[in-house]
């Protein structure tokens, strides 16, 4: 699978210029754009930015046809091989747009690479060549090179996110002295603007690890949380979301009511929430941080070293979510395997506890907290994303109430 890549380029001052030839890129993800800003410079020889998704020719993500709004660098050459835009899309991207975000604009960008290089040159780690990875609703990542000398030194990251996941720098600041060998090395942060440098992290995502390294991933979330748990409400004052008890209910329940989505297939799990949280209480397990996705493709590995990355989606709440999320993708053999791994940890940290239970309790609740969590990333994204996440809103509501029974 790939995509076909069409781009709308504008200018530094977000003046329409015209539209480039379309032309194939290996990797279908629609959010990885380094091989979109490679094709544009082999296949046309220009040097450009990737600000946004304009339309995309399926309905879910990801591969086909693809087209980006595009930020041409002023060094570029006139291209004589631009075609006109179509009077529509000319009119969507002059149109405001007040959820757009802050590096989806022209010269957004240029201002994160601005604010990283002050950052870098106060740490003294001097000039840089910024290589621009991923561009979406839910972050933008640059890699930064050092420049001198030539291939020389290891890369530092940038990465920035929205207002909702702003959080993650608090996060990553409390790993950096609680565990700050299984988390990423946080370098400098705009809180304001959601700006963060990061640390290069050896290694590779670990997707498609084995139940075995799945539960030695589990191991190390364990040690994260109950080391959270003394600090789970100086997490929340900081700005971490809270979603334990009675506020992840409400959370859940106004933000799917408020996207307007058919609940008709959850109310019986609805109306027995209260009960079923009352009872995952009884199960005796504390509140702590939760990674909130915390699937393999988020930990880095590197030679028997594992470092937990991307936690916009983190939360204090049930730590129960977390081996939910890990267990996805299992046989049902490995991922009962997986829970029991799991459980014996928690029984050993807290005898007396109930920790299956609470698994079996929390199931239909996790798939309609990320119904909830997927309706609010559409709630608060421009329209032209939102396909990046409308159809996980439905698959979420039906697995809710296929495991409510």
């Amino acid at each position: 699978m790939s995509r076909t890549v069409t781009l709308v380029l504008v200018d530094a001052d977000g003046v329409p210029l015209g539209v480039l030839p379309a032309y194939d890129v290996p990797a279908p993800w629609w959010q990885e754009v380094a091989d979109v800003v490679a094709g544009a410079r082999s296949t046309h020889g220009v040097e450009v930015t990737v600000l946004r998704l304009l339309h995309t020719e399926r309905p879910v993500p990801h591969g086909g046809a693809v087209g980006y709004l595009a930020q041409l660098a002023p060094s570029a050459p006139k291209l004589a091989e631009l075609s006109a835009l179509d009077p529509a899309v000319l009119t969507s991207i002059r149109t405001p747009e007040p959820l757009r975000a802050a590096w989806a604009q022209p010269g957004g960008p240029a201002r994160s690479l601005r604010w990283a290089a002050d950052e870098l040159t106060r740490l003294g780690r001097g000039g840089f060549t910024g290589s621009q990875q991923r561009a979406w609703n839910l972050s933008t990542i640059w890699r930064l090179d050092p420049e001198e000398p030539a291939g020389s030194g290891t890369p530092v990251w940038l990465k920035q996110v929205p207002p909702f996941f702003r959080h993650e720098a608090t996060v990553l600041r409390w790993l950096g002295r609680e565990a700050p060998d299984l988390a990423p090395a946080l370098l400098a942060a705009d809180d304001h603007n959601g700006r963060m440098l990061l640390d290069h992290v050896p290694g590779d995502d670990w997707y498609g690890v084995d139940v075995t390294g799945r539960d030695t991933i589990a191991a190390d979330q364990h040690r994260i949380q109950l080391a959270s748990v003394p600090y789970a409400q100086s997490l929340v004052d900081r700005g971490v979301p809270d979603r334990r008890g009675a506020l992840l209910t409400r959370t859940v329940v106004d933000t799917l009511v408020a996207s307007g989505v058919d609940l008709s297939g959850v109310r019986r799990l609805l109306d027995d929430l209260d009960h079923r949280l009352a009872a995952i209480a009884g199960c005796g397990l504390p509140d702590t941080l939760v990674h909130g996705d915390l699937h393999p493709g988020n930990v880095r590995y590197d030679d028997g070293r594992r470092v937990l990355i991307d936690w916009g989606d983190a939360f204090v709440g049930h730590p129960a979510f977390d081996i939910l999320r890990l267990s996805e993708g299992l046989t049902p053999d490995e991922s009962t395997a997986l829970v029991r791994s799991w459980a014996e940890r928690w029984r050993s940290s807290r005898p007396g506890s109930d920790p299956e239970s609470a698994v079996r309790l929390l199931r239909p609740l996790a798939a309609l907290r990320n119904a909830a969590v997927y309706a609010d990333f559409v709630n608060r994204i421009e329209p032209s994303e939102r396909v990046f996440h409308r159809a996980d809103v439905p698959h979420y509501l039906d697995e809710a109430a296929r495991l409510a029974g």
